[in-house]
This record gives C-alpha cells, structure tokens and sequence, in this order.
C-alpha cells in the first residue's frame, strides 16, 4: 500500500483529501491529513465578523467531521519535511512516511515582519481581520469606535483574496452610515499596488466605487514602519500616513516548516508548475491552494477549480504517464461594494476581470463587474454551498476551466 500524506486540512486540503478518498481504491492507497487543530474556519467570513453579519459560531466547524471517516487526521506541529528521504517529523517525534506528499497549508499574516507593527498599538488603534482572532478583536473596536481617520492598508502582494481590503472598505462606508457616523470618519486606502485593482478594467469599476463613497486612495506605497507614538503609517520614500484607526492586512507567508525543509522561496511558498502544481524540485510533492506560488489569486475557488484539474493529472501521475491537463489559473470572486450589493469577477491566468453575464452568456443570472443585490446575496449563500458541497468534495457545477462566454471579449485583448 502506498501513502499519501496531506499537509493542512483547511480548505484546499480537505476538499482534497474527501475527493481523492473516492477516486483511489483503499486498499491501494491510505490517505493522511495533518494539522495542528480541530478549528477548520470559514475564512472568508472573518470579512463580516466586524460588521455583525456572521457570529463567531458560524465560521468554525470540526476538521475531523468535514473529512471523510475513511481519512484519518493527525492532529500535530509539523517540525519540517525531510523531502530526500520521503518523510515528515512532527515536533513531537512522530514521523510520517509518504510516497506522494501534498502541501496545503496556506499561508498566514505576519505582522511581525513589518517594524512597528505589532507594537504597544496593536488590537488598540491597529487591528487586523485576516485572523479569527483579529476580526473578533475589530468587532469589539468598531463597535465603541467614535470616528476619526480610518486607514485601509495592504503591506505587500500577495494575499489571501485580494479584493477583501476592497470589500472591507465598502463594507466600512456603508456600516458607519447605518450608525449615522460616515460624516465623522474620513477613510483611507493605502495600496502598494498602483491603484485599487491590478487589472485596468476592473480597476476602474473599483476606482469609481471608491470616489463615489469618498475614500481617498494612496497608492504605489510600500510601508516601512508602523509610527505607535505618532499613529502614522511610514513608507520606505517617506511618505506618511496618519491614522486613528489603522486596518491594516499584513504581509502573507508560507508556513514557517516549509523554509525549514528547504522547499520554499522567500515567501515560504512552494514553486510549482502553474499548470500541475507539481514541484519544481521533488516529482512526488506538490503544493495545491495558497501555498504554492502559482500567479493566481489566493482565494478558494482558485483552489476549487485548481483541484479539479489536478484529480486528473494525479492520476495520470501514479499510472505513470504524462500529466497533460492543464489549470488555467481560474478564479471568480463576489466583491462586498456596500448597501447589500456587491460585484463579481472571473478571471484566470491569460484574461482579465471582464464586464458580461456568468455562467451562461446572455442569461446570468450573475453579473460580472456589476453591482447587484443578487451577487451580494451570492455571496451570503456561499457560506452555506462552502460547508455542505465545496468542502465534502461535492460537485459545483462549475467548470474548472475558465470560459470566455457571456464576457465582452472585445474590450480587451487577452494576455497570452
């Protein structure tokens, strides 16, 4: 019997692990996830946490009961992979042997790589909403927050869903006018990117959001320092940034284990083939979800669709041919714009976000790029299809492809 070890049970290695279970015969193949906890989060969820939409109990949920029984989970800290000798030491001595390793633990804040950050201001006017912890702890402060300057912040790309700074933003505008405050709060987005959005099309759906809600945006700015005495966002040109109350999404990485064994670049991030997932150093390893540095959103429906693919090449993998099915970097997204509306983006490696109707051209009933109340409500029901069909590894209907049907490709020539 061969063993296939998984490393992560959150979203990418759970859906994972309950699909393959299906597909490999048990008496070929034993199936193992790893992980350090019990607590498998609704991650997307810790966007409305500060709001009052969710309670803390509906995000949370027992890894062991979201895999299948026929999948054990070992609850441990992983110490490093030892990728030569085809094994995984936990802190606590145990060793794992594996005959294909799957890395999906994904990636994590680091306030502590930003000077300042995670100084005597921290979850006092500094706060983050990337952690279960940092989104209770912001409830908590907008709740009793008077008002002042409120500054949205992204230290560096990439992070886990990208749009979310953006949705908190709209989301912000539109809570502190239901409390009658939004005269009192003057916000601010502090981008390292040139603008609010990568791409020019989608860019200028958000930009327009953003003047039309009457957020400043400052962007091209690299921080360099958190000024606790000053309560001043500092960037590495010098430019400054006051703030009452500072959001801030701190840089993103990789598991601390992976720099340990060896197989991570600077961000603790995997390289792997954009198309297969596979290491570009270990033929038996790959890394599926946010731990790999493929060029795509960190979001879960690229791991959705990017798991689909690789079911295909994995068993083209163990029969010993040649993986042949390719991930085209899919990703779509519902974006939270306020007032109970929100927009939604496809995109993949090669296409931008595009205006049109999703998923079947002229019908919809989705509309891309455009806000609407029944993509905001898209939004709300995915927390339930995340839960009930996404993480048992239940089909979506979804192709994991990207089609360019029903988008205007005459807007834009794709990127090839």
């Amino acid at each position: 019997m061969k063993n296939l070890l998984i490393l992560g049970g959150g979203t990418a290695g759970t859906i994972t692990a309950n699909k393959l279970r299906r597909r490999l015969p048990a008496a070929d193949w034993a199936i193992t996830v790893v992980d350090a906890d019990d607590n498998h989060r609704y991650q997307p969820g810790y966007l409305f946490l500060p709001f009052g939409t969710y309670s803390s109990t509906q995000l949370t949920r027992s890894r062991r009961k979201n895999l299948r029984k026929d999948v054990p989970l070992v609850y441990g800290e992983i110490d490093r992979v030892v990728a030569d000798g085809n094994h995984v030491l936990l802190t606590d001595g145990q060793r794992l042997d594996y005959d294909v390793l799957i890395i999906a633990t994904g990636v994590s804040p680091r306030p502590d790589q930003t000077e300042g950050m995670l100084g005597d201001q921290w979850r006092e006017s500094v706060h983050e909403f990337y952690t279960y912890e940092g989104s209770v702890a912001l409830a908590r402060k907008l709740d009793t927050w008077a008002g002042g300057r409120l500054v949205i912040n992204i230290v560096d790309m990439p992070i886990k869903c990208p749009v979310a700074p953006l949705e908190f933003a709209f989301l912000a505008d539109s809570y502190f006018k239901d409390r009658g405050m939004r005269e009192r709060v003057e916000m601010t987005y502090v981008t390292p990117l040139p603008g609010a959005f990568t791409k020019p099309i989608a860019a200028q759906a958000f930009g327009d959001t953003l003047k039309e809600k009457g957020i400043s945006v400052e962007p091209d700015f690299m921080v360099m320092e958190v000024d606790n005495e000053r309560r001043t966002l500092v960037s590495y040109d010098e430019r400054e940034v006051p703030f009452d109350l500072l959001v801030t999404v701190p840089l993103n990485m990789g598991a601390d284990y992976v720099a340990r064994s060896g197989l991570g670049n600077e961000m603790n991030l995997v390289p792997v083939d954009k198309y297969t997932q596979q290491s570009r150093e270990y033929d038996n390893i790959f890394a599926l979800g946010d731990a790999n540095d493929i060029p795509a959103s960190k979001a879960g429906s690229v791991a959705h669709f990017e798991i689909d693919v690789f079911l295909e090449n994995f068993q083209q993998y163990i029969a010993g041919q040649e993986m042949t099915h390719r991930f085209d970097g899919h990703a779509n997204c519902f974006i939270e714009t306020g007032d109970k509306k929100a927009m939604l983006i496809d995109f993949n490696y090669d296409w931008e976000p595009l205006p049109g109707r999703y998923p079947v051209a002229g019908i919809g009933p989705m509309s891309l790029l455009k806000k609407t109340h029944l993509n905001h409500m898209g939004k709300l029901a995915f927390r339930w299809m995340y839960w009930n069909i996404l993480i048992p590894g239940r089909p979506m209907g979804l192709p994991p492809l990207m089609s360019t049907s029903g988008k205007r490709t005459d807007l834009v020539t794709a990127e090839k």
